[in-house]
């Protein structure tokens, strides 16, 4: 991922970047704000920016949201000032970053920009079946379309045909189109010229021209609103696109490769989903199976998060015990590849000894009782209470866990990080105590 600091790399925020591309971040620097904007505007690829507090990171943020670039904005300065990281927040911050930078703070936080990790590691025949098709077709310049239910790893997958194709030296740009709001996505996609709206201040360039001559991934495209696809529809017949506002069309050579979680015909008879799209999407499917229809996978994903998460967090590798082992080949793993990953992260961190027992395992409601587990409370605990009243009352002792780290409480969840923020708006409207970044548990 590509990473776009503002400010000095002289002090500490140059350590946090050192730390990112230690962690395979690639990294740009700008001295100030309009720098930055004038880097975003000429590269679609960036995906993450830090920006120092001395640099006003609301104008940052302000200037991004009128320019319509949808990338997400985490603000750094000095841990012992809670009050800026507040106003940071605020001021429409993603996260902020105490500095000096934590490394395993930084991992979580490129970790949540990214998406997914992208080590493709199988060990199951089935997934292995998905893998050998992905390769035969991976030199074509065909369109894919990766089916499977959220947590799979689809663009894990993604990747792994990028790197496999004719395609490889040139970029691979990735674009969630679940993630980003309706009137910024055509933005987002095509690019615009400047003028076109109030707050396009200049031409910015979009992801179809950041990919050119290399791979475009629409990950969950069946989020896409359906007067978009048409637009779409037409740059994949006519391999040439329209900035808003423009008057000549921009030729591109791009390969497209799509995710979904939906069953997309299913969407195409709702009249959710253009049918001619989806048959220009769908020249190749492949579908990644879940992870319960693939269990030879789970102990090799369990031994590498196991490594990955002693890593992150400076702790000696501990290998899983069989009990433990025995434990994770048990659970039905309903989010996949996500879920497991979590679960092993917090072992990792709970885990006493010199291997990981079952007793560091915490899995979800819904695996099999351990009847070797104690069960305080149990299904008991929560008879009387509202769905609503349980998931509130989880993300906010999450979040106390993580001090009022938004970023490791997503990870932790399982879910995004504009979830979280989008719930936790909501319960700071209700009057609840919500904790704010790094403040810890509140009163």
């Amino acid at each position: 991922m590509r990473v776009l600091i503002i400010g000095s790399l002289a002090g500490e925020l140059g350590q946090a970047g050192r730390i990112a591309m230690a962690r395979g971040a690639q990294l740009d620097q700008a001295d100030h704000a309009e720098a930055a904007l004038a880097r975003l505007r000429a590269d679609a690829r960036v995906d993450l920016v830090l920006c120092e507090l001395s640099h006003d990171v609301g104008f940052v943020v302000r200037a991004l949201a009128a320019e319509r670039i949808a990338v997400p904005v985490v603000a750094c300065g000095s841990g012992a000032d809670p009050d800026a990281a507040v106003a940071a927040i605020r001021a429409g911050a993603r996260e902020f970053l105490p500095l000096p930078p934590d490394p395993e703070l930084i991992a979580a936080i490129l970790e949540a920009a990214a998406g997914e990790s992208h080590a493709l590691i199988l060990r199951d025949p089935v997934m292995q079946a998905t893998v050998r098709r992905a390769e035969q077709v991976a030199r074509a310049d065909a369109s894919v379309l990766i089916a499977g239910e959220s947590g799979t790893g689809k663009e894990v997958l993604a990747r792994h045909i990028h790197r496999r194709s004719r395609r490889a030296g040139g970029p691979f740009v990735a674009l969630n189109c679940a993630a980003i709001p309706e009137n910024l996505l055509e933005s987002e996609l095509f690019g615009h010229e400047k003028g076109a709206f109030s707050g396009a201040v200049a031409r910015r360039v979009g992801k179809f021209e950041a990919a050119d001559g290399g791979t475009l991934l629409l990950d969950e495209i069946s989020e896409m609103d359906i007067r978009l696809q048409a637009k779409l529809l037409r740059a994949l017949q006519e391999r040439e696109i329209d900035r808003i506002g423009g008057a000549v069309p921009v030729r591109v050579n791009v390969r497209i490769l799509a995710t979904t979680n939906r069953d997309l015909p299913v969407e195409v008879a709702r009249g959710t989903f253009r049918e001619d799209l989806y048959f220009r999407l769908n020249v190749v499917g492949l579908r990644i199976p879940p992870l319960r229809e693939r269990p030879g996978d789970v102990a090799a994903l369990a031994d590498h998060f196991t490594r990955r998460y002693a890593e992150v967090n400076g702790l000696p590798y501990r290998p899983l015990s069989p009990a433990a082992q025995a434990r994770l080949a048990a659970h039905s793993w309903r989010g996949n590849v996500r879920e497991l990953e979590n679960a092993i992260h917090r072992a990792v961190l709970l885990a006493d000894g010199d291997a990981i027992g079952a007793d560091a395992i915490e899995l979800g409601p819904h695996a099999p009782a351990d009847p070797h587990r104690p069960q305080p409370g149990g299904i008991s605990g929560l008879v009387g209470r509202t769905m609503e009243d349980v998931e509130r009352a989880l993300i906010l002792e999450t979040l106390g866990h993580t001090l009022g780290n938004r970023t490791h409480a997503a990870t932790i969840l399982g879910i995004s990080i504009r979830a979280l923020r989008n719930k936790l708006r909501d319960y700071a409207a209700q009057g609840l105590p919500v904790p704010p970044p790094g403040a810890g548990v509140a009163a």
